[in-house]
């Protein structure tokens, strides 16, 4: 009997559209917080046992006796728009893989669903109507989303099923790659599918978005529920920084009749509507970050920096947070990932244990952000190869580029710092531990990150509590430069009826 073909892909970024640099070729070419661009066997080789969708759609296909044609994979960090060069470049070669690999029984795409490009609003609706149209309306295609998708109706359009990851931290990413592939196999056997698509008339600031805890704990409850009733569903809660008509958040639901599919997906958006009022959008101010740090506890405070994270498209440079515990004599306080090649290049030089004169961040041109400048000292360096030892990026590397542990000389604080040269977002504890330091050990953990650092970071933490410094990934909607958004997409619960101020048409 002969083996179902199914050809796999997968191009991923998030755009934060307020972002200071762009995603070019050599980005998606780059290693960083994922492995650099994958082609042909790379693919399944350098991706087996990690938690990415795709990984986790291979090995069910390969389980399960289908032959798998990898055809690529890349992503770049987060940042502001895809160049259309990048897009049309890496588009062109999955399109000519897919012609390559001969006769397909069906298409997987892991995919991320919030990419803005140069003269695209939606990215990945754009890509799905390309791929689509080559290979035709009979053959499945199947697709994974980011839970921060911000789902299209052109995306829910050209693919006959969107899976999309439940949790945040995205604990679930290679399982759910492996939920796709009971769904093509019903696909390939014929079985009908129809498919309802709801999107919410409110935004969700990403550290408001935890899934460990109510109200959104519960709301994903509900889909295991709706699964025993024969209802395939997912929820996006959203990506706030790509300012397109599409951004917020959504609901898919499958089901053998358009009735079935409707009624799930019309209970999901009720739920959407009756949350609304209790999701926790509270950002602790410098002044009172600074308090918390020198309150008594047995295991350390998190403050997290969570308009500079570069998952999100953050500088991942800014000084905000950093200069407001030196200035109120912060102790015993472990503060990363900075990203500042120069600073990183001079404590290389200066070598292990010695002293030199340098500024840290503030480099990138976020408005009101300077460097620290002052004396530090080298605690330990690294090559950058940095292995993820939590769950979430577990079996993978860190690429970080040339980097160093450093002290701040200051008499009145004690506050050590991670500087890299390559982004990436402190999400696990080896991101300090590669360098010899024990997060443990710190009264108060600083990290660049919005919520995946909670992971790792919850069992060894007093408090967790995410501080409103400055960043270029507005996490306070209210003070969003929005151009994009539907007249009436509510950005704030207080008041209820916010409107955006800013409304008009056309690409970002």
């Amino acid at each position: 009997m002969k083996r179902p073909r199914i050809a796999i892909a997968g191009f991923q970024h998030e755009t934060n559209c307020h972002g200071l640099t762009q995603a070019g070729l050599a980005e998606f070419e780059m290693a960083d917080s994922w492995p650099g661009m994958l082609q042909g066997q790379q693919v399944l080789a350098q991706t087996r046992g990690m938690n990415l969708p795709i990984a986790g759609f291979a090995s069910a296909a390969d389980a399960a006796g289908y032959e798998v044609i990898p055809v690529l994979w890349c992503a770049a960090e987060p940042s502001a728009h895809v160049t259309d060069h990048a897009f049309e470049t890496i588009a062109g070669m999955i399109l000519d893989g897919l012609h390559a690999a001969g006769p397909l029984d069906g298409v997987y795409l892991d995919l991320h669903g919030a990419m803005v490009t140069e003269s695209l609003a939606d990215g990945e609706g754009e890509l799905l109507r390309r791929v689509r149209a080559q290979i035709g309306e009979d053959t499945p295609l199947v697709v994974s989303l980011d839970l921060h998708a911000n789902v299209s109706a052109e995306m829910c359009a050209h693919a006959d099923y969107l899976a999309i990851f439940r949790t945040y931290p995205h604990l679930d990413m290679a399982e759910t790659g492996a939920r796709c592939l009971p769904v093509l196999v019903r696909l390939l056997r014929g079985k009908d599918l129809h498919k309802a698509f709801r999107t919410v008339p409110y935004l969700i600031p990403l550290h408001a978005q935890y899934t460990g805890t109510p109200p959104f704990s519960t709301l994903y409850g509900y889909l295991p529920d709706l699964q025993q009733q024969g209802v395939e569903a997912d929820i996006a809660l959203g990506f706030t920084a790509a300012d397109f008509p599409d951004t917020g958040p959504s609901c898919v639901a499958y089901a053998k009749t358009t009735a079935q599919a409707e009624a799930a997906a019309d209970t999901i958006l009720s739920h959407f509507l009756t949350i609304e009022d209790r999701i926790d959008r509270t950002l602790l101010s410098l002044d009172a970050a600074v308090q918390l740090s020198h309150e008594r506890r047995d295991k350390p405070l998190i403050l997290a920096d969570v308009q500079d994270n570069p998952g999100a498209g953050g500088t991942s440079d800014t000084t905000g947070l950093l200069r407001a515990l030196i200035d109120g004599k912060g102790r015993e306080v472990l503060s990363g990932m900075f990203h500042d090649p120069e600073l990183a290049q001079k404590a290389h030089a200066a070598g292990p244990s010695a002293r030199f004169q340098g500024a840290l961040g503030g480099k990138s041109g976020v408005p009101g952000q300077a460097p620290v400048t002052g004396s530090f000292e080298v605690l330990s360096l690294s090559d950058g190869d940095c292995p993820y030892t939590g769950e979430m990026y577990g079996g993978g590397i860190a690429t970080l580029g040339k980097s160093a542990a450093l002290r701040i000389v200051d008499a009145d604080a004690q506050i050590d710092v991670v500087v890299t040269s390559i982004r990436n977002q402190c999400l696990d504890l080896a991101h300090f531990t590669h360098f010899g330091l024990d997060p443990a050990n710190y009264k108060t953990l600083c990290v660049k990150s919005t919520v995946h650092y909670r992971a790792a970071f919850d069992p060894i933490a007093s408090e967790v509590r995410s501080v409103a410094s400055p960043g270029v990934f507005a996490c306070d909607l209210k003070n969003a430069d929005y151009h994009n958004l539907p007249s009436g997409k509510r950005v704030e619960a207080y008041d209820k009826y916010l409107v955006i101020r800013k409304t008009g048409g056309g690409s970002s």
